[in-house]
């Protein structure tokens, strides 16, 4: 496995990997950016170069997993508004535009069948909500703080890591109820259509999840032993 490197083109990057797309937008990185490499870019846009890498080669490498020495080298300050863009870019964008698919398959499939989708999809957004506010009011200050040199007694990352879900197993469940029941009269397009948003969104979110159990959870509990 041969891992993406600074001086590579970053266009080259995306030829590898089309989903690096979703990386750039979150971490304000605009198109245009001709040849030049990886360093050139996040220098440009005041973005630490390690953490960019370490995040491209965890969404393009199914293996890789950053050991502890790495993320403790890592400048890792744009972790956490790298997070909160993906939380707004799945909020705002992806789930209502599943939303929308589901509510136009709902209009074709009668009361009792568009209800079970609609139903289901609501309270998974619900969790998915549920999800991130605790992400964002608990478990970030917590991090901003400790890097800050201020522990809080009360909380310890381990409380995270004992109620951190794999919020995309519901998605996976949506997709066998779109599988196995949608009616024959549904149009092709509007399911196949509804199926890779579904099957992207997960992809996507086992990669963040991947990303604050594997590095978010190991910098901190680093952090925490710096400060006990």
């Amino acid at each position: 496995m041969t891992l993406f490197s600074k001086k590579q083109k970053l266009a080259d990057l995306i030829v590898t990997n089309n989903n690096l797309i979703l990386t750039l937008d979150r971490f304000g990185i605009p198109l245009g950016f001709g040849e030049k490499n990886v360093e050139d870019v996040c220098k440009q846009n005041n973005i630490p170069v390690d953490l960019f890498l370490m995040i491209c080669n965890v969404y393009s490498f199914d293996n890789y997993i950053p050991d502890k020495q790495t993320i403790t080298n890592t400048d890792l300050s744009q972790l956490i508004p790298y997070l909160l863009a993906s939380h707004k870019y799945y909020m705002e964008k992806r789930l209502p535009h599943i939303e929308h698919h589901l509510h136009g398959i709902a209009d074709m499939v009668g009361e009792k069948y568009g209800k079970i989708l609609l139903d289901f999809f609501s309270d998974y957004k619900n969790e998915f909500h549920k999800h991130f506010s605790y992400e964002e009011e608990i478990v970030f200050p917590y991090m901003q703080k400790l890097e800050k040199g201020q522990r809080d007694k009360n909380y310890s990352i381990h409380k995270f890591v004992e109620s951190h879900s794999n919020i995309e197993e519901a998605l996976t469940d949506l997709t066998q109820i779109v599988y196995k029941y949608l009616p024959s009269s549904v149009m092709p397009d509007e399911s196949i259509e509804l199926i890779f948003d579904i099957l992207q969104l997960t992809s996507d979110l086992g990669k963040h999840s991947l990303i604050e159990d594997k590095i978010l959870v190991p910098y901190v509990e680093t952090l925490e032993r710096r400060y006990k």
